[in-house]
């Protein structure tokens, strides 16, 4: 089928309103974490610092997030080009990737505590640890969200509306943010090593 464009029913020349919103929260959970990137790089200088290796759950939750973020895009494609069973499946599967990530960042955090990294250790544990929690619980937020798209994939007759439209704009974007912070996190943990 052909993808069918749909219009904005407002003025076109301004961001909507709930993207608009959106965009702020983002701005402000990039600057919390960047806080505690900040804290994380002062604390290490300030010494009593043990590295350890990072889980290798760590590095299985980033394959497994990443997967769902592309099912969210795919998801988001087949809704466009009016391809329904696409578009649910995708949804499904972002959905489940989601869960997925959260069961191996517990998995990650096992690794830490059975190899003695724990909470209330050295710091750098404790880091590890509070940022990560940290993004699961918006991981957790995204997952509530992405239980909304499938209430509306599947229960709601199958339309393309501008209103359906952004909110999975909204969706995407979210989602699509907390992949990408994951990403940083894991990055900047490695090089703080």
């Amino acid at each position: 089928m052909e993808t069918t464009m749909i219009a904005n029913p407002g003025n076109h020349s301004k961001i909507h309103p709930q993207k608009f919103g959106l965009y702020l929260g983002i701005v402000s959970l990039i600057m919390a974490f960047a806080g505690l990137s900040s804290a994380y790089i002062v604390r290490q200088s300030a010494g009593n610092w043990l590295e350890f290796r990072l889980p290798t759950m760590f590095f299985v939750s980033t394959g497994v997030i990443v997967l769902s973020s592309l099912f969210v895009w795919l998801s988001s494609r087949a809704f466009n080009q009016q391809k329904e069973l696409a578009y649910k499946t995708y949804m499904v599967g972002a959905f489940v990737m989601g869960c997925a990530f959260i069961v191996t960042q517990y998995l990650g955090w096992m690794q830490m505590y059975s190899s003695g990294i724990d909470l209330k250790g050295n710091p750098s544990g404790s880091f590890v640890y509070v940022m990560t929690i940290l993004h699961v619980f918006h991981v957790l937020g995204g997952l509530v969200v992405l239980t909304v798209a499938l209430y509306h994939a599947f229960v709601l007759p199958f339309e393309l509306t501008y209103k359906r439209r952004v909110r999975l704009d909204l969706t995407s974007i979210y989602w699509h943010f907390v992949d990408i912070l994951w990403i940083y996190l894991l990055l900047f943990f490695i090089l703080q090593r």
